[in-house]
């Protein structure tokens, strides 16, 4: 029985307190704060009537670390759990640090002036959590998250070394919009326009954004194009795995999303640096995202699935010589809102948060310091995703994929 702290409350914050709430012997009270406190009400208001259970609302700005330590100090709980913007990430672990708390986030953190993801700033942190005696659990989404344990968990069960790492992140839903986001608008499109990178021969190989495309078949969705680009579990992936000789991350994106997108870059929209308009520094994506569906309106008319999983490659743990596994989750955009309001993409990062949450809260994950989702046992974690909405499924492919 353990009491927590969420900041943000956005689509991904709905569905993990959600599915708190639905776990009420281990957490017994939530507790639900961001910058705009009308939306912590709201999703109060969901959580109370499908669930019966009360979520305390609070408004904070997550940026002013010594009114989030009040906050912290006066609540007293055991976890404060990150559901806030990546650049408000460093804020947030101070005042974890200030006030004696453990601390979980679901991406890394990214200056608000440079589209770079990367963890060398949290990880900066590991001696003085370890000093305070306290925990921080970076990335606990699906990717970062579930992708990193789905890895270690083949790397326990299936594989002795991975040689070669794929990541697949597929979203096969439709919503009927023209143009929308999946996740925050901001951070989408700051993580798609950015050079893609991967992990090769033991350094990073830059490409441009967008610029390699393979077609692939997936389960559940069907054909999507997928594109390579740069997410931040491949950073922790290859620190943790120095075996690796090639890693790379997926993601597909329709042809009416690479239109929509271009225009908007070749126009200035996605641009990160202040423009004087009527005598007022603005940002346009920040702009753009204002005037962009919000991703938690999507959920009631978002119909189709996701497919997110691993391909690796590497000798296997019985002696048999090299072998290729693939382990992935398909979810339902429909069933999905059906349970907490709220479409797939935000459902399959929210429910890992929660899964994360309660690993550090029973202590099955422990320690002092900054720890990234390899460093623990995948065990416990994939035993209860399963069990929370997120089944998993591994199978052994005929070999290596050729893409």
């Amino acid at each position: 029985m353990s009491k927590v702290l969420v900041i943000g409350a956005g689509g991904v914050s709905s569905v993990c307190v959600h599915k708190m709430a639905m776990n009420p012997d281990i957490f017994s009270q939530i507790h639900l704060a961001s910058r705009t406190k009308s939306k912590c009400d709201a999703i109060a208001e969901s959580v109370r009537q499908r669930t019966g259970q009360e979520v305390a609302t609070y408004e904070i700005d997550a940026e002013e670390v010594p009114a989030m330590v009040n906050l912290i100090r006066k609540l007293g709980p055991s976890l404060v759990v990150n559901l806030a913007l990546p650049y408000q990430d460093l804020p947030i672990m101070d005042a974890c640090l200030e006030a004696g708390v453990d601390y979980l986030d679901t991406a890394n953190y990214e200056p608000k002036d440079e589209a770079k993801f990367e963890y060398k700033w949290q990880w900066a942190y590991h001696d003085r959590f370890r000093e305070a005696g306290i925990l921080a659990l970076l990335g606990s989404g699906f990717d970062p998250g579930v992708t990193s344990v789905f890895t270690m968990w083949l790397k326990k069960h299936k594989l002795k070394t991975i040689r070669q790492l794929d990541i697949l992140d597929c979203n096969g839903g439709d919503h009927g919009q023209h143009f929308a986001t999946n996740f925050n608008p901001e951070i989408n499109i700051r993580e798609v326009t950015a050079p893609a990178r991967h992990w090769e021969n033991g350094k990073w190989v830059e490409s441009p954004a967008m610029g390699e495309k393979v077609e692939f078949q997936f389960e559940g969705v069907g054909s999507k194009n997928m594109y390579m680009m740069y997410h931040e579990e491949l950073e922790s992936l290859a620190k943790f795995n120095p075996e690796l000789e090639r890693a790379r991350f997926w993601m597909t994106f329709g042809d009416e999303y690479i239109k929509h997108l271009t225009v908007l870059q070749n126009v200035g929209m996605t641009r990160i640096d202040p423009v004087k308009y009527q005598g007022r520094d603005i940002i346009p994506l920040q702009f753009l995202a204002a005037v962009l569906p919000q991703p938690e309106t999507l959920g009631e008319t978002t119909k189709g699935k996701t497919n997110i999983g691993v391909i690796a490659t590497g000798e296997a743990l019985d002696g048999s010589g090299e072998k290729t596994f693939y382990i992935n989750n398909i979810c339902d955009h429909e069933d999905a809102y059906e349970e907490t309001g709220n479409q797939a993409v935000s459902y399959t990062t929210g429910v890992p948060a929660m899964v994360g949450s309660a690993m550090v809260l029973q202590r099955k994950w422990a320690g002092d310091g900054v720890f990234n989702m390899e460093e623990f046992d995948p065990d416990p974690f994939l035993e209860m995703l399963g069990e929370q909405g997120l089944p998993w499924n591994v199978k052994e492919l005929d070999g290596p994929v050729d893409f």
